[in-house]
């Protein structure tokens, strides 16, 4: 069993909003992750949601600023967010910018030295992280959900999708939706899968990847403010993935919000909805 140790523990709606950290065999390095534990962990096991945070965030932005642990309480859910990639891994240029590198993980398994040894958040937050918290906390571990913001967006909804079954529902607010055709995706799979591998960034885009998806049913969740400038900038790109939707007749849904922007503002409006709609398909 993984050891972990304990950073921080806060009371907080009834239950306690933890931080611990651990030894990531996947990713050779030290790694950090907040877990809320409710109250009624101490009467049964509980299902978790596992969120996954956007760029320049590491496992504390969502805790901080989210207020999702009310509805985590209301809800009997347990909630695992991740740090958003490896850190302190001493590679050359992983602290250069604030849209690759550290910070800026995007949930894939990086293909391309240097980045590969370290660089595998995809295997950490569908494996290692779940094998973790299952181990160390009382979990249903048949029940699982995941959601996320931005790139996190992005993360949920591949974690999803090339694990058919392994999560109950799936949802994302302002999502990164067709990396392969916006700026911040082609810098981040060109650097983490090489820039001339472009098939192979096919099987990290959800746009792409619902084109082929097989497997139990599942619907795609989805949240965008309409005065989110990354969406006026064409980072996000929610049509295309909707559309890919349409024609391989893969349910979605799109909320979109008037007036809300990118921001922590935006998500904590809306997170309540979000964590009610996996509490349904928990139960």
């Amino acid at each position: 069993m993984t050891v972990i140790s304990l950073i921080s523990s806060t009371k907080c709606f009834g239950g306690l909003q933890k931080i611990y950290s651990h030894q990531s065999k996947e990713l050779a390095c030290e790694m950090k992750f907040a877990v809320f534990l409710p109250a009624s962990v101490e009467e049964r096991r509980l299902p978790v949601l596992y969120w996954l945070s956007g760029l320049t965030c590491n496992e504390t932005n969502f805790i901080q600023k989210a207020g999702a642990q009310r509805y985590a309480t209301e809800n009997n859910l347990i909630i695992v967010c991740p740090d958003t990639s490896p850190r302190n891994v001493n590679i050359p240029g992983e602290d250069d910018s604030w849209d690759f590198g550290s910070g800026a993980g995007f949930y894939v398994d990086s293909t391309q030295e240097p980045w590969s040894k370290h660089y595998r958040m995809f295997s950490y937050v569908t494996q290692e992280l779940v094998d973790v918290v299952n181990n160390n906390f009382p979990t249903l571990s048949n029940k699982m959900s995941i959601a996320g913001h931005s790139m996190g967006g992005h993360g949920a909804l591949i974690c999803a999708l090339k694990n058919p079954g392994l999560y109950k529902s799936v949802s994302a607010f302002a999502p990164i939706s067709n990396p392969t055709k916006c700026p911040w995706g082609e810098k981040a799979f060109g650097g983490y899968m090489g820039a001339e591998s472009k098939d192979e960034w096919k099987n990290w885009d959800a746009t792409e990847l619902v084109a082929k998806y097989n497997g139990p049913p599942l619907e795609l969740y989805l949240d965008q403010g309409s005065e989110d400038s990354f969406l006026k900038d064409g980072q996000l790109l929610p049509q295309n993935l909707v559309d890919a939707c349409r024609a391989a007749q893969v349910p979605c849904v799109l909320n979109m919000r008037d007036g809300y922007d990118h921001s922590y503002f935006y998500v904590a409006s809306f997170i309540g909805e979000h964590i009610a709609y996996h509490a349904r398909h928990l139960q």
